[in-house]
């Protein structure tokens, strides 16, 4: 009897041990899986600033949350990176590479709308979580609708309005009549203008727009249009040139007896990124627009403490790339958490969620799962506290004042309306 005994032990105690040893009990083997991240940006090419800062961001947030055991406390992530080029082509080629090989579980990118729009229905066909943190075409989230896909950029049409937003307001306080135009020559550069003008039409009827100048896209000398745009004598210039575009027409028209001394250039997109390194040259009292600038939510005890930490890591500040990108990683984050596994996909449970961000508690909207960021308008000043000079008399252009109201989206979706 005392050896029936013996034995019932054993067999009860050797499947469980057997159970423990290769990791077959529930849990056990997730508990020791990693997370698995991809990242897609454009490390190569036009997008390598800005992709370079926002991997900054991804990485300082991978390891404050690793120092804490990884996704739910117990799930390391494991980063896998790759250059999109700053080409859609590549783009896709790379991402079907980190989930076939890499099997990443969320990817992050890209760098350029095209390319986001080019991983989109890989993402979905292989259901990869995709958070957009620096492209911002409307697209992205506005039509062929994926529920794996998630914008935290205030989109095109956010900053377009918000341009106009602040526009006005500008106008009416300085007594502006007239305007002119001057935007790249391609898709971008026409839909933007086109929408902040018809903004303005709507929120200023009587401040009038007398002429669009329409440069093409990498334009090396604006001599002709700034001499064109004299001759019209406008109060101010609202501003829609690309990337490097615009960095040129900065630089060619800045200083004492610059153009841009003495015409206002609102709407044109001077990040922290050109803050930094434009620091020397940049006319203080100039207009620009940001989407992520750290020094507007210090005020935020997480911003507080991710400007810290940058600071420490990279001894330098954190661009609005590095902010976007260190809230998309954290936002995937609470999106696993709320669900509490990361044994599928945190898309639902991000649907319409309320997340903690660097810029303050913001929510997905439902309908296209645009988070309800702000844009920012200001005047270039210099800040005793910075070694560079950021936006005073700082405008927020909220999310939900600025997106495309939801029936226009369900209309394009439909095709019943352009």
């Amino acid at each position: 009897m005392k050896n029936t005994l013996g034995s019932k032990r054993v067999c009860l105690v050797l499947p469980f041990l057997i159970t423990l040893m290769f990791g077959l009990l529930p849990g056990a083997s997730a508990a020791d899986e990693p997370y698995r991240l991809g990242v897609a940006l454009g490390f190569t090419g036009t997008g390598a600033t800005y992709s370079n800062e926002g991997l900054e961001g991804v990485r300082l947030a991978v390891e404050e949350i690793n120092a804490k055991g990884g996704m739910l406390g117990r799930h390391p992530i494991e980063l896998s990176i790759k250059d999109t080029y700053t080409n859609p082509e590549v783009a896709l080629i790379e991402v079907k590479r980190l989930i076939a090989e890499n099997r990443v579980q969320a990817i992050i990118g890209t760098y350029s709308s095209a390319s986001a729009l080019a991983i989109k229905p890989s993402c979905f066909e292989n259901r990869v979580l995709h958070i957009a943190t620096i492209s911002n075409s409307e697209d992205i989230t506005k039509v062929n609708f994926s529920p794996y896909t998630f914008s935290v950029v205030p989109n095109t049409y956010m900053q377009a309005k918000a341009v106009a937003l602040g526009v006005a307001k500008l106008a009416r306080e300085r007594g502006w009549t007239t305007y002119c135009t001057i935007a790249s020559d391609y898709a971008w550069g026409h839909s933007t203008q086109e929408l902040t003008v018809r903004f303005l039409r709507e929120i200023v009827p009587k401040f009038k727009m007398v002429r669009a100048f329409w440069p093409p896209l990498g334009e090396k000398s604006f001599t002709a249009y700034r001499m064109a745009i004299t001759a019209y004598k406008p109060d101010c210039l609202v501003g829609f040139l690309a990337g490097e575009d615009n960095a040129i027409w900065i630089r060619q028209n800045v200083g004492p007896e610059g153009f841009l001394r003495r015409t206002p250039y609102p709407g044109s997109l001077i990040s922290v990124t050109e803050l930094m390194e434009q620091s020397k040259i940049l006319d203080r009292g100039m207009i620009g627009l940001a989407r992520s600038p750290f020094f507007a939510h210090m005020d935020v005890p997480m911003m507080a403490a991710f400007v810290k930490n940058y600071l420490a890591k990279y001894k330098s500040y954190p661009s609005d790339w590095a902010v976007m990108s260190y809230d998309g990683v954290h936002i995937l984050r609470q999106g696993l958490e709320k669900q509490g596994t990361v044994e599928k996909n945190a898309e639902f449970a991000l649907k319409g969620m309320t997340v903690d961000t660097c810029r303050g508690r913001l929510f997905f909207r439902e309908i296209d799962n645009q988070l309800s960021c702000s844009s920012y308008m200001g005047v270039v000043t210099d800040d005793p506290k910075y070694p560079f000079p950021i936006y005073g008399d700082l405008m927020e252009m909220k999310g939900p004042d600025s997106w495309r109201p939801e029936h226009e989206i369900l209309d394009a979706r439909t095709g019943l309306r352009k």
